[in-house]
This record gives C-alpha cells, sequence and structure tokens, in this order.
C-alpha cells in the first residue's frame, strides 16, 4: 500500500499479536515507533485531530490516546484535537477542516461524522497541500472519486466486528431468537458496515428480526427507541446496538422496565462505561476496536505521508470481542 504496495495491514495492541504489520517502509515504522524523528521539512509540523462527538466515552478515549502520543512526542510535532459538541454537530468538522487549513496544518486526521459531506471539504484540504489520513469511519468511495481524492483508509472492519458481537448473540440465544437492531448514524460509513455485520449473524444464527431503527449513536435517543420496541414487542430476546453508548440507552430501558439480564444485548467500542454491565450480566459482549491506539496510528501515518510517503485503499486495523471473561 505504501508506494507500490496496494495492501498492508495493521494491528492495533491486539492481545498475543504485534502491535504493526509494516510492508516496505518498515525502517520508518520502526522509526516512528522508537521515537525516532524522520527527516521533515524545517520546523515542525502541524497536526490536527478531528473527532466525532465528544459525549461519546469511545471518542474521549481516542483523544486521550492522541493527548499521550503527541506529549510524548512534543519536540516532533505540534498538535490540536477537536471534537463535535453531538453526534449529528456535521457542520463543526466542516469548519474544523476549514480552520486547519487557513492555520497552514499539515495533516489532519479525521473521523468523519459524514462520509459523504465530508469528501468536499477534505478534497479542498488536499488541494491545499494538506496530508488527509482518515480514520475510524470510511469516507464514501464514490463522493471521494467525485472530489478527486484518493485517501487511504486507517480503520477496522465494521462488518466483521459487528458479526462477532452478533455471532455471540445468536451463539447464546440459539435459532429462532428474536432480536431488534439500533443503528447508528444513516451518514455514516461505519453505520451501514454493522448494520451489514449484524444481518449476517442473523442469517447466519436463523434469528428473528423484529425490527430495526436509528438512534444516530446517542445513549438517550437509543434509550426511547429501546422503549418503544419494548412496548411495541414483549417478546424481544436480544438487542444488538451498533455502538456503546446507544447500548448503554438500551440497559437503561432494560433497567425500567425490569428486564435486564433477561433481554441479552451486544455493542461495540469497549468503552469503560459497559464493562461493569457486561460483568455484572446485563450485557452480553461488546468489540473493542482500539480507539486510543487508532488516533496515534493516524498520527504516525499523517507523519509518513508528510515525509514523502503515499497511501491508498485499506489499512486495515483490529477488532476483538470481549466478554464477562475478558474483564478482570
Amino acid at each position: 500500500m505504501s508506494n507500490s504496495k496496494k495492501h498492508e495491514s495493521v494491528l492495533i495492541n491486539a492481545p498475543r499479536r504485534t502491535a504493526l504489520k509494516l510492508g516496505l517502509a518498515g525502517t520508518l515504522a520502526l522509526a516512528l515507533s522508537c521515537g525516532v524523528s524522520p527527516a521533515f521539512a524545517a520546523g515542525k509540523p502541524k497536526v490536527g485531530l478531528i473527532m466525532k462527538s465528544l459525549s461519546n466515552e469511545f471518542f474521549k478515549q481516542m483523544k486521550a490516546g492522541a493527548d499521550k502520543y503527541a506529549a510524548e512526542n512534543k519536540d516532533k510535532f505540534d498538535f490540536k484535537a477537536v471534537g463535535m459538541k453531538d453526534e449529528r454537530d456535521f457542520a463543526s468538522q466542516v469548519d474544523a477542516v476549514e480552520n486547519f487549513v487557513t492555520q497552514k496544518y499539515d495533516i489532519i486526521v479525521v473521523a468523519p461524522a459524514d462520509s459523504k459531506a465530508m469528501a468536499t471539504p477534505l478534497a479542498k484540504a488536499v488541494k491545499a497541500g494538506v496530508k488527509v489520513i482518515n480514520i475510524d469511519v470510511p469516507l464514501d468511495a464514490d463522493a471521494k472519486k467525485a472530489a478527486g481524492i484518493d485517501l487511504a483508509f486507517f480503520g477496522p472492519d465494521n462488518a466483521e466486528g459487528a458479526k462477532l458481537a452478533g455471532d455471540a448473540l445468536a451463539k447464546d440465544l440459539g435459532p429462532g431468537a428474536k432480536v431488534v437492531i439500533l443503528e447508528g448514524n444513516p451518514e455514516a460509513d461505519n453505520a451501514k458496515e454493522r448494520k451489514v455485520g449484524f444481518m449476517d449473524s442473523i442469517k447466519a444464527g436463523k434469528l428473528e428480526l423484529l425490527d430495526s431503527k436509528t438512534a444516530h449513536w446517542e445513549t438517550e435517543e437509543a434509550n426511547t427507541v429501546m422503549t418503544n420496541f419494548l412496548t411495541k414487542y414483549k417478546d424481544i430476546q436480544g438487542v444488538m446496538a451498533a455502538n456503546d453508548s446507544m447500548a448503554l440507552g438500551v440497559v437503561k430501558a432494560l433497567d425500567a422496565s425490569g428486564q435486564s439480564g433477561k433481554i441479552k444485548v451486544v455493542g461495540f467500542d469497549n468503552i469503560p462505561s459497559v464493562k461493569p454491565l457486561i460483568k455484572d450480566g446485563k450485557m452480553l459482549a461488546t468489540v473493542e476496536q482500539y480507539g486510543a491506539e487508532m488516533a496515534a496510528m493516524g498520527i504516525k501515518y499523517g507523519l509518513r505521508e508528510y515525509a514523502g510517503e503515499k497511501f491508498t485503499g485499506w489499512v486495515k486495523t483490529d477488532v476483538t470481542l470481549v466478554t464477562a471473561k475478558d474483564i478482570k
């Protein structure tokens, strides 16, 4: 994927696995991982990180990981991180891109809230000479083509991760069990991919899907959607939530109805708040996608592009199922 290579795989902090699998540019990757500065142009590059909602614990973790990496490498680059006020505050991401370009940042690392709408402002950044690294949520392929940019995606296989959680639910419930899905933002490709993964699990596990609605990644909206599901369907046995923030809302609704632990719940992200819920049996499982490490990786790849490399396609990061046995 770098220069003459088309594919490169990255495993982020996965148990019993190496931290990075790198191709032709191994020397530079080793230098970065060991804290050795590559030969950049005069002056430190400026790196900006644009995330989604900082009310979501996953992005708080991502910011913490990026801040830690930046602090450890403050002699190598300057750094600033920004986030949205909520999951549908798309305009603030566009503003952040424009601000970083105006302030002459060299590298932008971004987790897009809207996979299509963000392609145009990021194309403007690329044309202004900024190195753009797309992490966590892939930009839409057609939108990138229309905007005239060819950006690599550095992130997980969201369908694969969702299927890990969905398969765990299917195994626990058995064939014929009735389930519902809480989807993420329709504008985000990772939401679409996670639903694909859940649907694959439903088909493979011979489950019955009663309903599927978006709660836009938000806890309170998920609480409302799940409360409505419980009113409409009296025989729900399992819930697939496309992120843990929504899973928290689902558990809140189950607590209120006296059904916690009886209806099985799976999520995605492995945020700190769900760990006690999994341990106590209020959730069955979640999926770790290593958000803190992903942000640091995005910065590293940004620095590599700044130093002259070019990446295309998909630099794939790891996903891991987390159940009660994995929580200490």
